[in-house]
């Protein structure tokens, strides 16, 4: 299982809870996380209703596709760690088993990554997203690690629900532009409902579809169906 991450230095812990306590909309959320589990990267999402599901911020490229993956085809280690509303710990993620989110598996073991780490993000009833924290190599958190990161995740769950609902009022279509906005993958899904005269949830499934079936990621699919590159029909 590999020998624990860091985890126990209570002053990063302490700098972090007040990092992630006064954020503001904005402000970097993952290297809080980073910090104090001892981590290579972080992503924070959106998944699922009522927010939808979006890519927030990622310390790394490799977060970003971590989290991209799981968007993509809808499960993985952040979407179960949501349902189950407890932490998803895979302290060695190329090591065989595990039935769960196969294809999600299958395409996060192909980055190369160790650990990956998930944590739900959710008020009462009513679900936010996930955090999503890795390491290149196989590493076991302490009990201390998951416990700091699960505060920080309570946290965190408050405030991007405020700034998520912040940001519908101040949106006209309710989609906030970012580095990682999917806001070009809703509007291809859009436009295939429309070719295929399909509901607009069964148009996102024949986007992802499509990507799985080409090797391309969601958000490049719907670049070209945008650009008119891509054309469905019946």
């Amino acid at each position: 299982m590999g020998r624990p991450l860091p985890g126990d230095d209570r002053a990063a812990f302490s700098a972090a809870l007040a990092r992630v306590t006064g954020a503001r909309a904005g402000d970097d959320l993952c290297t809080p996380f980073v910090d104090v589990v001892g981590v290579s990267g972080a992503a924070i999402s959106t998944l699922g209703r009522p927010l939808g599901s979006e890519t927030l911020s990622a310390s790394d490229t490799v977060a970003a596709r971590i989290a991209e993956i799981q968007i993509d085809l809808g499960e993985g280690p952040g979407w179960r760690a949501l349902k189950m509303r407890r932490p998803i710990l895979e302290s060695d993620l190329q090591a065989a088993g595990g039935a769960e989110w196969p294809l999600a598996r299958e395409a996060l073991r192909g980055l190369g990554i160790g650990g990956l780490y998930a944590f739900p993000l959710y008020v009462g009833e009513l679900s936010v997203g996930s955090v999503d924290l890795y390491s290149p190599t196989p590493h076991r958190l302490s009990q201390r690690a998951v416990d700091d990161a699960g505060v920080l995740a309570v946290i965190a769950s408050r405030r991007l629900l405020r700034t998520a609902l912040d940001d519908l009022e101040n949106v006209d279509d309710g989609l906030a532009d970012g580095p990682h906005s999917r806001r070009e993958v809703h509007q291809a899904s859009g436009m295939v409902a429309a070719q295929l005269g399909l509901s607009v949830d069964d148009a996102m499934l024949v986007l992802r579809g499509r990507a799985f079936s080409s090797g391309l990621t969601v958000a490049q699919v719907a670049a070209d169906v945008v650009a008119r590159r891509m054309v469905f029909e019946r």
